[in-house]
């Protein structure tokens, strides 16, 4: 089970430019933006704490994808 509901990705396909998204190509981004967003957060996680900070910031997630 994905935490990224298929409605949203499905939406984010189709503002891409498909007429058509099948469920099983949904549910395949939803895993792939999941796994990517845990990673980028995990970085962001180390830069929070290494500025002596329990809060992550847009700054470290920002920080976090350039460093990925």
């Amino acid at each position: 089970m994905s935490i990224i509901p298929y409605a949203p990705v499905e939406r984010l396909i189709r503002s891409a430019g498909s007429e058509r998204v099948s469920e099983s190509a949904g549910i395949a981004l939803a895993e792939i933006l999941e796994e990517y967003g845990l990673r980028i957060s995990r970085e962001a996680i180390k830069l929070a704490e290494h500025a002596h900070r329990k809060t992550v910031k847009a700054e470290d997630i920002k920080l976090a994808l350039e460093m990925l």
